[in-house]
């Protein structure tokens, strides 16, 4: 397959863990901010963006679609052909916990292709686009729900991956960072998904990056050695920013600075193991969702932390960047 085209005192740390309704707050000593030295001694040229979760709030987009369309269905003039156990598990099923099991089977995908990759066996390229086809279908399957939707129906429905609403702080914040940096976005989504994604949600990048194009999977390391060669830069001119400490741990290994901006209920690690993160120092800016200091929040706390539009990134020898497009090869 051809790739596409181109702190004195104490810190607070606070994890908010999938699938858990209350948070998991804890407090340490912990060290100053490492963001410091990121933001005003040596600042990145470009941010890359994970997307899922990271910019996009996936859970209520997919939660709502999967349940209004399983009530058009069961409401349709055709509805009275479904068999009655369909009729029966369609009324029951939780849509929230359907959609948080279609999200943990993409994560195994992607790990476990990244992993076969990184041992050098072979393992054909599939999109994500074909994964949440093929994985909705299974999944209806296992909730003895085959036949609530149409082969169109479930090809559309798989799409919705393709339209996430983003969280509040997304679009103003990275519209406003977009004046200092080169933005781009690094998931696995496939191009097309990811381009779909910038356009509804508003998403202002100089270049769309995916997995795609370099035919692996985050955590393999071609995806980030890979995306800081298409941008003509080093790896420490590159910073990851994401709400998985597990995809910025590999980033960070391939030399990129890192950026961990927390969501609600997008943390797989435990609180000991991000504890022990903070503690090594290997995220140079942590965003949690419960610090005590802050008045902003996610990219909004980021943007002020790097003091945009203030002459901080200016002032550091970086420069502006006037038009990041034609920055790029």
């Amino acid at each position: 397959m051809s790739a596409p085209p181109i702190c004195p005192g104490e810190n607070y740390v606070s994890v908010h863990h999938v699938n858990e309704q209350q948070s998991i707050p804890f407090c340490a000593p912990l060290h100053d901010h490492p963001s410091k030295t990121m933001s005003t001694i040596n600042p990145p040229k470009a941010l890359l963006f994970d997307v899922f979760g990271t910019l996009v709030d996936w859970r209520t987009t997919v939660s709502y679609t999967l349940s209004t369309q399983a009530a058009v269905a069961l409401n349709s003039s055709s509805s009275a052909s479904l068999p009655p156990a369909v009729r029966l598990f369609a009324s029951t099923v939780s849509w929230p916990d359907f959609a948080q099991e279609w999200r943990d089977s993409y994560k195994t995908f992607t790990k476990s292709h990244a992993s076969a990759h990184m041992a050098k066996s072979k393992h054909a390229f599939k999109t994500v686009d074909q994964h949440h086809y093929d994985s909705l279908v299974r999944l209806l399957a296992d909730h003895n729900l085959t036949g609530l939707w149409s082969s169109d129906q479930l090809h559309s429905i798989a799409r919705i991956w393709h339209f996430l609403d983003p969280w509040s702080d997304t679009s103003p914040a990275l519209h406003d960072l977009s004046k200092s940096f080169v933005l781009c976005t690094l998931s696995n989504g496939n191009v097309s998904l990811l381009r779909d994604l910038a356009a509804h949600a508003d998403l202002p990048f100089s270049r769309i990056l995916s997995s795609e194009h370099f035919g692996a999977y985050k955590p393999s390391p071609l995806v980030y050695n890979g995306a800081a060669e298409h941008l003509g830069l080093r790896a420490e001119q590159c910073a990851l920013v994401a709400a998985h400490l597990g995809d910025l741990k590999a980033a960070k290994e391939c030399g990129y600075q890192t950026i961990y901006v927390e969501r609600v209920d997008e943390e797989d690690w435990t609180a000991e193991e991000a504890m022990a993160a903070r503690r090594e120092g290997w995220i140079d800016m942590w965003i949690g969702l419960d610090d005590p200091r802050m008045s902003l929040g996610g990219l909004a706390e980021m943007k002020g932390r790097f003091a945009v539009g203030n002459g901080y990134v200016e002032a550091r020898g970086w420069g502006r960047i006037a038009d990041p497009v034609s920055f790029l090869p």
